[in-house]
């Protein structure tokens, strides 16, 4: 790789970095390794074809172009995190991978059943999916924990805020959004 591939693979992952928390790679690989995929398997999940998954790891692209793809993604690390925790069991992992594969993703502009009320309004889960890709996007759920640590003693309700939707489940972040409904 010459100097010119290098500085723009560099490049690539510092937009990954501001996009996503984190380059794709390191992302990519922990949810094979969390979720006990392969690079073939993920990719498939996501759907993308092997050679962009494989361009994404390696910064020789920067952004994931599909909407849907970013959410699959993110659905994804939730669905890690509760592996990870033990709320899901592998077999349960496997089943809710082919959920995801098979969803669509949505904009928060689609009119669907799934993510509009009767009204047209959005559901409560997907205000609370919005605002998790939000904070995701600007930060990795690590450093969101820590800045939730920074601000507990001053901004105890803020630090919550950040914990629940930055870095926790959706069916908390959903009862926590209920509960500060008026």
């Amino acid at each position: 790789m010459d100097a010119a591939q290098q500085e723009a693979t560099a490049r690539a992952r510092e937009l990954q970095r501001n996009w996503y928390g984190e380059p794709l790679g390191a992302l990519f690989r922990r949810l094979i390794d969390d979720l006990g995929l392969n690079q073939a398997r993920l990719a498939g999940v996501l759907g993308l074809s092997a050679p962009m998954l494989s361009q994404l790891m390696s910064g020789q692209r920067a952004k994931i172009g599909n909407p849907a793809v970013v959410q699959r993604v993110q659905l994804l690390q939730d669905l890690a995190g509760q592996v990870a925790d033990g709320s899901v069991s592998a077999a349960e992992a496997t089943e809710r991978m082919e959920e995801i594969k098979k969803s669509q993703g949505g904009s928060v502009l689609s009119n669907t059943t799934q993510t509009t009320t009767s009204s047209g309004a959005p559901t409560v889960k997907r205000v609370v999916r919005e605002i998790q890709s939000l904070l995701r996007s600007v930060a990795a759920a690590g450093d969101i924990i820590d800045a939730a640590q920074t601000l507990a003693p001053t901004h105890p309700e803020l630090a919550e805020f950040l914990r629940v939707y930055g870095a926790g489940r959706t069916s908390d972040a959903v009862a926590h959004y209920q509960s500060h409904q008026s």
